[in-house]
Order: C-alpha cells, then sequence, then structure tokens
C-alpha cells in the first residue's frame, strides 16, 4: 500500500475505493487476516483457472447475499449476464458489417456501469466477432466498492481505467463531453434522486434542451427516465455516425404519469423525435432481487429507413429456462437459443404472435376534458335557509378585522344585514321549487326590493349556493350565454391521436349523456406505451360445468378424509 501511494493513482483509487487499508485492521483485531489469507492462499484464483466472468458471478453472488442480510438493494450492484448477452446483441445487429471491418474502434457507455458487467460482455462479444476490432468502454458508478472493482477491471484487462469515473451521473457528470457509439445501461428501478435534485432541477430550469433534462423531469421517487435522458446527451449526432441505447427498465416508465406530465414528455420527445426503435419484453423472475416484469429499450438516432417512423414491440415472456438451482428471487434464465430467437424477432421486424408493429402516433393520445352543464333546483325552505350559516361569506357579514369599538360596530351592522336578508328569504313561499337559476334570482330581486334591502353580489352568490340542489331535470346554469360547467360531473377521457375527437364523443360519450361537451382549452397531449395491453390474449372462463364437477369431487374427497377420521 505504501508504494501504491506514491505510484500509479489508479490502483491507489482502487484500494482506497475499496477502504483496503480499513478492511486489513479490521480483519487483524479480530484476529481474523490469517484465517481469510489462508483460505484464499487455498484457492487456485489464476485467471488461466477462473476466467473474468467467473470471477464477477462469484462476486456478484457474494453482493446479492449480504445485500439480502443488510436489506440493502442488490439489483443496484449488477445485471445477469445472459440479459447483458441479450442488450448487446440487439445493439450489435444492426451494425453486424460494419463490425466486421478490420482495425474498427468503436465506443461504449454505461452511467451506472456497477462492476463493469456489461462493458466487459459487450468487449467480449465484439473479439469473438472480429479480434481486429477494438472496442473503447466509459463508465461511471455511484457506489465506491463496486467501482473499484470496474477499474480494477479495466487495469487487468489493459483499458485505460482513467475512463471509468466515480460519482453520482445526474449531478457530477464524469464524463461531460463524451459522445459514444453505444450506450447501456441497467439503472436502479425506481430509483429516488431526491439527492440530485438540486443539480438536475436546476439544469432543467436554466439550460432546458441545450442540457440534458430539457424534455422533463418525472416524479422523485423514480428516477429511471433521468437515465435515460442521460444517455440521449450522450448520443452521436447523426452526421457523425449516430448512436444506439439500450437500457433495461421495469414497467413504470412505459405508462406512469399522465398527459403533460415530466414522465409523459419524456415519452413525448423521445417518439416524437422517432428515436425508439423497440421494446422487449423480459421473463418475470429474471433478476436478482426482484421478480417484478423488465424491458429493455432500444433507442437510437439513426433508424434503419424501414423503421422510421415505427416502434416495435417484442413480447420475450415465454422465452426463457428454468433455472436449476434459484438464486435469490432469479429463477429463470435465457439459454443462447432463446437469445438468439428474440434477436431473429427483432431482425425480422415483421409482425407475428410475439411482435407487434406500430406508427409512432399510435402512443399519442389527447386527453380531453369533458363537461356537462350544472343543474339545479332553488327552494327557500327553512332547512336551505338554515344552510347559509355554513357559506363562508354569510360568516364574514358579521365578523371584523377591526378591534374595539370599530369592530363591535362592524359586528352589529353585519348582524343586522343576515337579519334583513332572512326576512326577504322567508317572505318567499317555501313550498315553491324553482327549476331554473334566473327565475330564483328574479323572484328573489323582486323580495328584496319590496322591503329595502341591498344585497351584494357576493352574499347572492352566497343564498344560490345554500338554496340550491342538483337536479338532472333543472334548466342548465349558464354564464355569459354559455352552460355553466358541473365540476361534481367533470370527467377525462383518453382520445388516441389517430381518432377524431367529435367522432369519439358521437359514439362513446353522447349516446349516454347527450348534454355533454368538450372543453377544449383544457386538452393535454400525452403519450404512454400500454405494452401488456396490445398481447393480451382473452381466456375464456372455464365452463361451470367442469367447476361444479370439481366442487363435488372436493366434497367426497374431504367426506372421505372426515370418515377415515371419525373411524
Amino acid at each position: 500500500m505504501t508504494g501504491l501511494s506514491v505510484g500509479d493513482p489508479d490502483p491507489r483509487d482502487v484500494m482506497e475505493k475499496f477502504r483496503f487499508e480499513e478492511q486489513i485492521s479490521r480483519l487483524d483485531s479480530a484476529n481474523l487476516l490469517f484465517l481469510v489469507a489462508r483460505k484464499f492462499v487455498e484457492v487456485d484464483l489464476h485467471p488461466d483457472r477462473v476466467s473474468n466472468h467467473e470471477m464477477g458471478y462469484v462476486f456478484e453472488e457474494l453482493i446479492r447475499k449480504f445485500s439480502e442480510q443488510s436489506n440493502d438493494t442488490a439489483g443496484e450492484h449488477f445485471t445477469p449476464r445472459e440479459v447483458i448477452r441479450l442488450m448487446v446483441n440487439l445493439l450489435f445487429v444492426e451494425d453486424d458489417d460494419v463490425l466486421h471491418k478490420p482495425g474498427i474502434v468503436r465506443t461504449m457507455y454505461d452511467p451506472a456501469c456497477g462492476t463493469g458487467g456489461m462493458l466487459s460482455v459487450a468487449e467480449d462479444y465484439l473479439a469473438k466477432l472480429n479480434s481486429e476490432a477494438r472496442l473503447q468502454v466509459y463508465g461511471q458508478e455511484l457506489n465506491g466498492e463496486t467501482y473499484a472493482v470496474c477499474k480494477a477491471d479495466m487495469l487487468i484487462k489493459g483499458q485505460d481505467a482513467d475512463r471509468i469515473k466515480f460519482g453520482n451521473s445526474f449531478s457530477e457528470d464524469g464524463l461531460p463531453e463524451l459522445k459514444a457509439d453505444y450506450l447501456i445501461s441497467n439503472p436502479p428501478f425506481g430509483v429516488d434522486w431526491s439527492k440530485a435534485e438540486k443539480a438536475v432541477r436546476t439544469e432543467h430550469e436554466t439550460r432546458g434542451f441545450g442540457g440534458r433534462f430539457g424534455a422533463g423531469l418525472p416524479r422523485k421517487n423514480d428516477g429511471s427516465l433521468l437515465f435515460l435522458l442521460h444517455l440521449l446527451s450522450k448520443m452521436k449526432p447523426v452526421d457523425q455516425g449516430g448512436s444506439r441505447l439500450a437500457i433495461v427498465f421495469n414497467g413504470s416508465p412505459l405508462f406512469t404519469g399522465g398527459a403533460e406530465s415530466g414522465e409523459s414528455e419524456i415519452r413525448k420527445w423521445i417518439i416524437e423525435n422517432d428515436w425508439l426503435e423497440a421494446i422487449v419484453a423480459l421473463p418475470d423472475q429474471m433478476f436478482y432481487n426482484t421478480g417484478i416484469s423488465t424491458y429493455v429499450w432500444l433507442v437510437t438516432n439513426r433508424k434503419d429507413p424501414l423503421r422510421k417512423g415505427k416502434v416495435q414491440l417484442i413480447n420475450g415472456v415465454e422465452h426463457f429456462q428454468k433455472m436449476k438451482k434459484s438464486l435469490g428471487d432469479k429463477r429463470k434464465e435465457l439459454s443462447a437459443e432463446h437469445i438468439d430467437e428474440i434477436t431473429r424477432l427483432y431482425a425480422r421486424f415483421e409482425p407475428s404472435a410475439d411482435v407487434k408493429i406500430f406508427d409512432n402516433d399510435d402512443f399519442g393520445y389527447n386527453r380531453i376534458t369533458v363537461e356537462r352543464p350544472l343543474r339545479l333546483n332553488f327552494q327557500a325552505s327553512a332547512v336551505r335557509i338554515a344552510r347559509l350559516a355554513e357559506e363562508g361569506v354569510w360568516k364574514a357579514l358579521a365578523a371584523s378585522k377591526k378591534k374595539g369599538d370599530a369592530a363591535l360596530k362592524d359586528i352589529a351592522e353585519g348582524e343586522a344585514t343576515r337579519g334583513e336578508i332572512i326576512k326577504v328569504l322567508s317572505s318567499l313561499d317555501a313550498t315553491e321549487l324553482y327549476k331554473s337559476r334566473p327565475a330564483f334570482e328574479k323572484v328573489l330581486k323582486v323580495a328584496a326590493k319590496a322591503r329595502g334591502v341591498g344585497i351584494a353580489a357576493p352574499v347572492v352568490k352566497a343564498i344560490l349556493s345554500a338554496l340550491s340542489e342538483r337536479d338532472e331535470t333543472a334548466e342548465a346554469c349558464e354564464v355569459n350565454g354559455m352552460p355553466e360547467p358541473d365540476p361534481e360531473l367533470r370527467d377525462f377521457e383518453n382520445v388516441p391521436f389517430k381518432e377524431n375527437i367529435d367522432a369519439y364523443m358521437n359514439r362513446e360519450v353522447l349516446p349516454h349523456v347527450p348534454d355533454a361537451w368538450v372543453e377544449k382549452s383544457k386538452t393535454k397531449v400525452g403519450y404512454e406505451i400500454p405494452f401488456t395491453r396490445h398481447f393480451y390474449v382473452y381466456q375464456p372462463p372455464r365452463p361451470l360445468a367442469a367447476i361444479e364437477k370439481d366442487i363435488l369431487d372436493l366434497e367426497r374427497e374431504i367426506q372421505g378424509m372426515l370418515q377415515g377420521v371419525m373411524e
């Protein structure tokens, strides 16, 4: 360690992030250092015996076990290798011809690189594809120990370890000028980005689309889409060859957030720029710390002409094999055949049972506000008059912000005014039910004038509120000659871009509520990707006869068991 402190800064950085001296001191203090060292001596870990990938699996299994004990999120550390191989396949398949050229050099970046598994698999893939090709890898990692593993791996393989940066990719972008050919990541699912909020929000507000986060900001408890925005900022311009991107998400980024929310605006920006190429649904129970469904998004700014204006959805949920032994929550895996089959489905770009192809506009919708008129009846009954006491304006009549005698004077005058108004209301026919607001207002005005009582407009509004009740048979209330909307009857509908709003209303709404209308000034644009809905297959319920037979069989079985107990 002393030698490292004055030598190459990269090995020293690795040791510091591992907290190597601290760990040695702790083991020594507990009289465990010799025992641990002896165990390692007994195991042959030479690279000729244990490959880099196998060492990666060993490290990941240790992380999984210790994370379970400490309730940490193991999924923040690594991705199953076969998932990485699939992602790399999908990234490289479109560039197969180019990657076979002698001496070709390409760059790849992972902003949440963990131990460097994704970068390593990509390197190995390209080496097997073309031994003369070279992949320069870049990455950034927030966790100190996994960063150290990744950087150590780069040093061992002769890569430039300085391309691996430590820190938060959102608030401390370690490679601000980087533009890479390929971008790949499995960011933590549902990561809270509160710690980086100030930096992210400042960049969003001050730099807009000139920065990374101009399209929008997702809710703070899930920063998945921030990773995607960060990766998009690292794409090469099209005139420099463009870039391809693969990222793993859970289901949330597909549909979370309503029209014009941060998430919807991000999806809108990506789809309207024609960058979203494909989404692949993976089987559940693929990851070590969660059994939830996951999706690989493929994004590029250099789509093949055949894919222009299109998005391909691939349902890979049935392409798996059961593991002989579970690892945490991981009970399924992709075989080489499954990876090849999913890659072929992607490359063919043809509709099938597991492939759907959509226009970009198929994911857009107009969020319309459907209004219905306010319909009220009015009656000056004792019960309704008593409700005036609950109205804020009515209470304010007999209140004062002044002090002393001035306040007492205001309160007395207010009480007197309220008394006169009550007399006016009590003079009205308590049994008469008015189904027109203008008609009732006219009667109220005449009665007040007859008693010489002036009623201010805010108080009139309070009276109308207290003395009214909703009534579907009443005349629609109007404001400036237009129907007044009833907030309690307000509804919202998502109308696909490809459908005419008026036609939708005529078919879906007006047959049920003929007095409804669309408040066009409130229409919002949204984007969502309802992946599961597009692959849903209706399963009819079992016949009643079959269900009845099962119930009777169970009853007979239970009776037999009871009889055995009684005997």
